[in-house]
């Protein structure tokens, strides 16, 4: 059995008592660490706790091994039971739901327990869920990719009167350009993308474009280790959130509609 096992948001102790149940009678168990980390990110010390918890070694699933090397986790969950665990929901990211088709495709039995998502916990700022429209990510700019794709559905929303969840990038052991060239990977240093560069990167796509989705003066709410202990929730213009430093582990940000019918991201 392959056990898809949400943790929920903050740290170890957000997994649910069926969650738990089912990793401490795994022979094996997995974290996915690159679409989403828990508050302690990748640290040493963060790991030894989840395991301590868990009475089991923790095996780190990196993108690699997840988008390349998957199946050997699924036939390894053919003769004993897996536990996959992923940040947030199961199927908060696309790359889960094909984990679970692929392992359907394998003939490998699946369960999924779920947990708490960014996509309902920003319900904590006061806007309701029901208001929001269609979610995008705001990747990393390079200076070769500055794709900007998730402009005409903020747009849309805006033009519908709907909150825009905006999802900022995280980079976890991503090979670098040249490395790819030279056909030998080395890796970037993690990052995580701040609400400020997010702001930048819009505003940068609202100056190619000039269609008027948002402006320095549009009202939005940036999240910071939603869940957490110290979780940041800071609500302003763009201008002003600018200025504004959430902390080393400032991954999702939330674009919302104002008053005046102006809409904004972060």
């Amino acid at each position: 059995m392959l056990y898809i096992i949400g943790l929920g948001l903050g740290d170890e102790r957000d997994i649910t008592l069926k969650g738990l149940d089912a990793v401490k009678k795994c022979e094996k168990v997995y974290i996915e660490a690159y679409t989403s980390l828990l508050s302690f990110g990748l640290s040493t010390d963060g790991l030894s706790t989840l395991e301590k918890l868990y009475g089991k070694p923790i095996i780190l699933a990196d993108r690699e091994m997840v988008e390349e090397k998957v199946d050997n986790i699924l036939l390894e969950a053919r003769g004993s039971d897996v536990a996959f665990l992923v940040v947030g929901d199961p199927f908060g990211a696309t790359t889960h739901t094909d984990l679970v088709v692929r392992a359907k495709t394998m003939m490998v039995d699946v369960k999924v327990v779920h947990n708490a998502s960014v996509m309902n916990a920003i319900g904590i700022c006061g806007l309701q869920l029901y208001r929001y429209g269609e979610t995008v990510s705001i990747p990393f700019f390079t200076e070769t990719w500055r794709p900007d794709s998730f402009y005409e559905k903020i747009e849309r929303n805006r033009n519908l009167g709907l909150h825009t969840l905006c999802l900022l990038d995280i980079r976890v052991k991503e090979p670098t350009l040249e490395s790819l060239c030279r056909g030998r990977k080395q890796y970037e240093p993690p990052r995580f993308m701040t609400i400020n560069t997010a702001i930048d990167q819009l505003l940068e796509v609202e100056q190619k474009h000039g269609k008027s989705a948002y402006d320095e003066d549009t009202n939005c709410v940036g999240f910071a280790r939603l869940g957490s202990e110290d979780q940041m929730i800071v609500a302003g213009t763009m201008r002003q959130l600018c200025t504004v430093i959430l902390g080393n582990l400032t991954l999702p940000c939330h674009s919302r509609q104002d008053s005046s019918g102006g809409r904004r991201k972060c």
